[in-house]
């Protein structure tokens, strides 16, 4: 589970970070970056979409999970007052937890390029 701090929940962050942000793309997920200087010290904020087109509920949920806890790992990494929404796409329903990984961390790394 992700800090209460660290949670996005506001449906105008997750349009604003997707339209506007920097965005790099996997096979199996795509992650958009949005750095506001609004309020420099303030925490980065993270959003997951995980679509029906993944699969049905139970899959969805499993995504989610898995992708939540890679990216609690990688918090420390993220600029503050950043979000960073994460987008499953449905070829991660039937990615192992490695390749979920790598495609994180390869994305990652391009948007904070």
């Amino acid at each position: 589970m992700l800090p209460r701090e660290n949670r996005l929940t506001s449906g105008d962050d997750f349009r604003s970070a997707s339209r506007k942000g920097r965005r790099a793309g996997s096979k199996t997920l795509v992650l958009h970056l949005l750095v506001t200087d609004e309020s420099p010290s303030g925490p980065v904020r993270v959003g997951f979409v995980v679509s029906k087109a993944v699969g049905n509920a139970v899959i969805r949920n499993r995504v989610r999970r898995r992708l939540r806890h890679l990216v609690r790992e990688l918090l420390e990494q993220l600029p503050d007052s950043g979000v960073l929404v994460v987008r499953a796409l449905p070829a991660s329903a039937q990615a192992s937890g490695d390749r979920l990984d790598a495609d994180l961390n390869h994305c990652l790394a391009r948007v904070l390029s």
